[in-house]
């Protein structure tokens, strides 16, 4: 569909070029059969993005970046999921309407982008009318991009780093930062105001490289793009109930986090406030994560288990009725 294929799969920066269509797996670890984790209303996203009754979200198992800290590492590395056709994605869009989602939001969707395509066409000749987000970690292919954009109306994006060394400890690869400021370029450009929200985590140990990336983004990109600066890593490896799940394979996962860093710094208060100053002093708009004192005792709420019905706290999520034919 539209130069975008499974036979040769080219659609994401890996460029794996595999046969997806006769079970050849390059990194995202996907057929070409169409696979998720989880669908329901979330009302934990942003507010242009959550509304008042949540948005309609739908995970998508596997992914093409598989960063270190992942914390629905269950789905992007474990593969936990179960598979669904076109159709089944198409009814499932509109079941999320019909529950007062504010928005429907695609996240980790990219090495399934040619069937979310044909899924939203579906949709839409059957009276799909939610404003469609792509939630996505920003590792994508502007050449692809440039084609599922006419189906999106919010992005919902990460932007990790800017620095190839936090990359290489943080995200998958280090060449993240090869591509991210391209997808940033191609929406900017293409005059989105306020309908591009750009999410920036701090690492552990990088605050440097969190201070340069506000001042790279004050400088190109916030007079139309909002940002979402977040505070809460949480390594979901510890003290993290999910990781003796019988029902989850973590042979891969817990490999990935052995860097004590990662293990053990965390921001500061004093930290956190420098950087709601550097917010304050750039004028960016947007949004930010509150740092509460009793955090630590929270932690395991960030972490979802999507062996669970709802992964997520109740107060926070509803999930949708799986029983579709």
């Amino acid at each position: 569909m539209f130069g975008l294929s499974y036979s040769s799969c080219n659609l994401c920066p890996n460029d794996c070029n595999v046969n997806r269509e006769i079970e050849e797996l390059g990194i995202c670890g996907q057929s070409d059969k169409l696979k998720i984790a989880w669908a329901g209303l979330h009302k934990g996203e942003e507010p242009p993005i959550s509304g008042d009754n949540g948005s309609g979200m739908i995970f998508f198992t596997g992914c093409s970046l598989h960063c270190r800290y992942c914390q629905n590492y269950q789905i992007s590395t474990d593969n936990i999921g179960y598979e669904i056709s076109e159709k089944d994605l198409s009814d499932i869009m509109l079941k999320l309407q019909h529950m007062g989602a504010h928005t429907l939001n695609l996240v980790t969707g990219t090495h399934f982008i040619p069937s979310i395509i044909n899924a939203l066409d579906m949709a839409k000749a059957l009276g799909l009318k939610l404003p469609v987000v792509w939630n996505s970690s920003g590792y994508e292919k502007v050449s692809v991009l440039s084609i599922l954009d006419e189906y999106i109306d919010f992005y919902l994006l990460d932007a990790k780093t800017l620095s190839s060394k936090t990359a290489s400890v943080f995200c998958g690869t280090e060449e993240y930062v090869k591509y991210i400021i391209p997808v940033l370029d191609f929406l900017y450009n293409k005059k989105r105001n306020n309908k591009v929200i750009i999410r920036h985590l701090v690492f552990p140990g990088e605050l440097e490289s969190t201070i340069k990336f506000l001042d790279f983004f004050s400088e190109n990109y916030k007079k139309k793009f909002l940002l979402s600066l977040m505070v809460q890593f949480v390594n979901p490896y510890v003290n993290n109930p999910c990781v003796n799940n019988p029902n989850v394979n973590n042979s891969n996962s817990i490999s990935n986090l052995k860097d004590k860093r990662v293990l053990d710094n965390k921001i500061t208060e004093k930290e956190y406030g420098m950087l709601l100053d550097l917010l304050d002093k750039y004028e960016i708009d947007g949004f930010f994560q509150i740092m509460d004192e009793e955090e630590e005792d929270k932690e395991v709420l960030w972490i979802p288990d999507f062996t669970k019905k709802n992964p997520f706290p109740e107060d926070f999520a509803t999930p949708l009725n799986m029983d579709i034919s």
